[in-house]
């Protein structure tokens, strides 16, 4: 048996600069007026490669994830699968079907309602008005957007367009699901009926998915191989566990690079991060505990012969899937943050009763002078987080995620 998807060789190529054509005449016309006497620059233009020489099949029934940092080519890949966008060279040959559920805000008519564009989707894969009709209750009740159901789509929230368009994609009569990191957007008990709605499809309906997401528990738990993407080339395709397990021990040893020596920060360099150093209490580096005090302690530098006076200093704490769980900056307290020509300052980010269960977690860091990105560093610091007696009961709570101070009361 053929498997229902099969690709070989894909690339995709842009011109940074370019604008990618979308087959509408609306966006032709646009183009075409947008700037109707430049000259053809085309020698200038820097080519990117999205994708290069992609090649993977996936049979009918499977589960496919696909992770990788952010711009390693995930999205463009489902682009090209999805044939929102023709890919350069190389062939993707898909057997049924294909609903698509990819960034928020494509797949609806934003002036339709959202029960014209259940009948619109349905419609494009083919099926008829009594099919579709089959479907819709099931869909309503899924989404839970049935008060909605007669507003045009363009006025629900991101929350609610995701809802509907994912019951959609799911219940409508293809043979393949592409879903893109988009049910991130919806509230934590919504994604996990989602989750349990593509392992039954799958298992009971034999259908196909593949499936883009930075949450590796999801990945691990819902796939049946995996594929690793960075920088448009496959690293790694296999179980889960091996291709996920591989990933972030990558991950793992990119933030243990120095600092000054980090190729993947972002920003114009005026000022730079130098160090980030971690202690608690107990000045024990690279260690925090549950409910106890933490330090961060950042260093920058201003690399200019210019007084800098408006600078911002942020961290954040993320899981090692990606899940930001806090976020620091010294905006909202109004700190007032100056840099000498040619100067370092230090600053340092107290963070008492530490509300984070035992793991392993990523800081990250960025710099803005005058709302401008000086320098930004995504997983510059991994810091393991100890067992404390958060709630002071000499109890360890099975914990899920944030903690929290709380009390009960008999009322």
């Amino acid at each position: 048996m053929k498997p229902i998807i099969e690709v070989e060789n894909l690339s995709k190529k842009y011109r940074l600069g370019e604008i990618q054509p979308y087959y509408s005449l609306r966006d032709d016309i646009a183009n075409l007026f947008r700037n109707p006497f430049s000259k053809n620059n085309e020698l200038e233009k820097q080519e990117f490669w999205a994708l290069k020489d992609v090649s993977f099949k996936v049979d009918q029934g499977e589960v496919l994830g696909v992770i990788g940092p952010n711009g390693a080519g995930k999205s463009t890949l489902l682009k090209v699968l999805s044939r929102i966008t023709p890919p350069s060279s190389g062939k993707a040959i898909l057997r049924g079907r294909v609903a698509s559920l990819l960034e928020v805000g494509t797949g609806f008519n934003p002036e339709l309602t959202g029960r014209e564009n259940i009948y619109l989707n349905g419609a494009i894969l083919g099926m008829t008005r009594r099919e579709i009709r089959k479907k819709f209750n099931e869909i309503v009740d899924f989404s839970g957007v049935e008060q909605f159901l007669d507003t045009p789509v363009k006025r629900y929230s991101s929350g609610m367009y995701v809802r509907l368009a994912f019951a959609v994609a799911a219940h409508l009569e293809s043979e393949i699901l592409l879903i893109d990191e988009v049910l991130s957007v919806g509230d934590a008990e919504f994604q996990k009926k989602c989750l349990g709605k593509m392992e039954s499809i799958t298992k009971k309906q034999g259908r196909t998915i593949v499936f883009i997401s930075h949450n590796i528990n999801s990945v691990k738990s819902l796939c049946y191989k995996v594929i690793l993407l960075e920088n448009g080339i496959i690293i790694k395709i296999g179980n889960p566990k091996e291709v996920t397990d591989y990933y972030l021990f990558g991950v793992n040893k990119a933030s243990k690079v120095l600092l000054s020596d980090r190729k993947d920060r972002r920003g114009n360099g005026k000022i730079k991060l130098i160090n980030i150093k971690l202690s608690n209490d107990e000045n024990k580096i690279e260690q925090f505990v549950s409910g106890k005090t933490c330090y961060v302690d950042v260093e920058i530098e201003n690399k200019e012969n210019i007084l800098k006076n408006d600078i911002e200093v942020a961290i954040a704490i993320n899981k090692i899937d990606g899940t930001r769980l806090l976020y620091m900056g010294t905006k909202i307290f109004n700190m007032k943050i100056t840099l000498k020509p040619l100067s370092n300052v230090k600053l340092r980010c107290i963070i008492p009763d530490l509300p984070l269960e035992p793991d392993n977690y990523y800081i990250s860091a960025e710099i803005m002078e005058a709302g401008s990105l000086e320098d930004y560093i995504n997983d510059a610091v991994l810091v393991a987080v100890k067992n404390g007696d958060y709630y002071g009961t000499g109890k360890i709570w099975p914990f899920s995620g944030i903690l929290s101070k709380y009390t009960w009361q008999i009322s």
